[in-house]
């Protein structure tokens, strides 16, 4: 339904060239366009796109066109400040307004919006609905009128989403408000049910609704198994990407601190990021990251959402995540400017213990059973052998037809199978014997033979079965129980006290009446050989051949230069996307220089002679005689 808005050819000229000369590309990304007219037309829309889909260009091209200020509610200061600071060296007059500002610098920008010098105001949740911003508002739609509401991370909106804030409820209100003031929602992340709650409690009116694909081709899934050897291999893993942008999340700032102070005496440079810390140094350590001071930031989930960071390289969670939709969020912070990225999860039992005990201390019995499914789905994820892309997709119901996506480990290395029968029956033959009354850590000790208190107030230490599997490590047979559990050969209680129960397929097993098939344990450090696996995925940019690697390096260093002396972060200057085009193709004139990706009618003023100059010479230099 159309609100007397007219959409046709010159318009649609008007879009492509905005698209080109404000933002620097010459083609839409699929659903974009579809999206940008609905908005143009006047009517509501929701949006669920992946991290690094582009959804911010859909509401500022727009913003652009139509006449009068686009509103954009946003819930973080940091997702403000890199919007803005991205607009401005495009040429786009943005600002925002939060609590970083201080009051004359608030009322040189609502000065600023009134007298018709702005296109897009950013404004967090909380200060939007307060009245005396309300009444500001009044005033922006009688003078310059009010074009658009974009409500960003609007899955913030429903008490189903994994990130629920109250405030954004009463964003309805606007609505209400400025009844003819289209509106657009936006979200990377949310299930069917939080879709329909966005929808209803932001009152759109038959929106519009475009839903992408989650599936990003150039992120490679991996999961490690974590042991003695894994802090070797995280070490290896930085050391071999060097200068390459990279998150670690833990799951508590004591984890974050001593990890971050263990690869600093290894010589990684890296800095810390947890709630413990004063807001003063969260903010100096997120903008030395950004501004790739320091290549390495360990951090708790605390971190990262609104980061605009398009360059990073691999995000590791060194900790087990706590549930797939924040997972999926958190590792999409990983490549988002299209180019291949790494995303690890170190998994160990051990963590799920402590995430437990965490969920133990939930008043909210609904909560608990909740966050307990969650954590299963998180387990299974780490132990399956399928391919993990699949498995992503499906959680956000999405299909993915191929039987092999080709970069993810268990699609470049598949895991073989093999009988396990006899272990199995020593596994189950224990549970049964000690009544199911147990969980998986106490039957590994009895088969192990260890020597724990708990064994001994038992008296399992005089079982006859009691250290009959001591040939195997507490890995292994952890290994083997998760197995049984997924082929349900037994059960493990709901209640969340884990413990493990025999069932009519654990019986056959014991009496020999079934066999047992599991894929063979892969011990910590077996995923090293992927650090040099191809990313096969579909549109993923191919390696640089040494000649042009060098000279994309020799930019970025050009690149941070010119960002620390504008002190605004490296990609604001230019996306590494826009550094590798131009190492490839080494532009020289002004027309080549224009068709880099990236590069708009402001970059191509600003930065044509300084950039070009420096390839000029760096060819130069290449191609002149070494000395003797």
């Amino acid at each position: 339904m159309f609100k007397g808005r007219v959409f046709g050819v010159q318009q649609s000229t008007m879009i492509e060239q905005t698209l080109k000369q404000s933002f620097g590309h010459t083609d839409f990304r699929e659903g974009q366009r579809q999206v940008v007219e609905q908005i143009l037309a006047g009517n509501d829309a929701f949006v669920l796109m992946p991290t690094g889909g582009g959804k911010s260009l859909i509401y500022q091209l727009p913003a652009l066109l139509l006449p009068g200020i686009t509103l954009v509610v946003s819930p973080l200061i940091a997702l403000m400040q890199d919007q803005v600071e991205r607009l401005n060296a495009n040429g786009i007059a943005a600002a925002f307004i939060n609590s970083s500002l201080s009051i004359e610098e608030r009322q040189e920008t609502e000065q600023a919006a009134l007298s018709h010098r702005l296109k897009l105001l950013y404004i967090a949740p909380e200060r939007i609905m307060s009245e005396a911003f309300l009444q500001l508002l009044d005033t922006l739609q009688q003078r310059v009128g009010l074009s658009l509401l974009a409500i960003d991370e609007a899955h913030c909106v429903s008490e189903w989403g994994h990130d629920f804030r109250p405030e954004y409820r009463q964003l309805g209100r606007l609505r209400q408000r400025y009844p003819d003031l289209p509106a657009l929602a936006l979200t990377a992340t949310a299930t069917t049910r939080v879709r329909e709650d966005i929808i209803s409690q932001l009152k759109l009116d038959e929106p519009y609704i475009h839903i992408a694909s989650f599936n990003r081709p150039n992120l490679t899934y991996e999961v490690r198994i974590k042991g003695r050897s894994s802090y070797g291999e995280l070490l290896n893993f930085l050391r071999e990407q060097a200068g390459a942008s990279v998150i670690i999340y833990s799951q508590s700032r004591k984890g974050v601190d001593d990890l971050n102070a263990k690869l600093e005496s290894d010589g990684i440079p890296s800095l810390p990021y947890h709630a413990g810390l004063t807001t003063e140094q969260r903010a100096t350590n997120q903008s030395r990251f950004i501004r790739d001071d320091v290549s390495v930031l360990v951090a708790t989930i605390a971190f990262g959402m609104g980061i605009g960071k398009p360059d990073v390289r691999a995000v590791i969670h060194y900790d087990m995540p706590r549930n797939l939709e924040g997972y999926y969020q958190e590792s999409g912070r990983a490549g988002r400017d299209g180019l291949p990225a790494r995303c690890i999860v170190f998994f160990n039992y051990g963590d799920r213990v402590k995430v437990e005990y965490l969920i133990g201390q939930k008043l909210n019995e609904h909560d608990q059973m909740l966050s307990y499914q969650q954590l299963k789905q998180v387990i299974a994820y780490c132990e399956s052998s399928e391919c993990r892309r699949r498995q992503l997709l499906g959680y956000f119901g999405e299909d993915w037809p191929e039987e092999n996506c080709g970069n993810c480990d268990n699609c470049l290395h598949p895991q073989e199978s093999e009988d396990r029968t006899l272990e199995a029956r020593k596994f189950l033959y224990c549970i049964g014997k000690t009544g199911s009354r147990f969980g998986m850590r106490h039957i590994i000790d009895i088969l192990r033979g260890a020597d724990t208190q708990k064994i001994r107030n038992q008296a399992h230490n005089l079982l006859p079965f009691y250290g009959a599997g001591k040939d195997l490590s507490v890995e292994e047979w952890q290994h083997i129980g998760r197995a049984l559990l997924r082929q349900k050969l037994m059960n493990e209680s709901q209640d969340g006290f884990a413990v493990l129960k025999l069932n009519a397929r654990s019986l056959e097993i014991v009496k020999k009446q079934r066999s047992v098939e599991i894929p063979v344990y892969r011990a910590s450090g077996r995923a090293q050989e992927q650090a040099s696996s191809p990313q096969k995925g579909k549109g993923v940019p191919q390696n640089l051949d040494p000649a042009a690697q060098g000279l994309f390096e020799h930019l970025r260093k050009l690149r941070k230069r010119l960002a620390d002396e504008q002190r605004v972060p490296p990609y604001v200057i230019f996306p590494d996307n826009s550094l590798r085009a131009m190492a490839q193709l080494r532009p020289q004139t002004r027309d080549q220089f224009a068709q880099i990706p990236g590069v708009g009618s402001r970059k191509l003023e600003t930065y044509f002679t300084t950039f070009t100059a420096e390839i000029q010479a760096f060819a130069e230099n290449e191609n002149s005689p070494g000395e003797p």
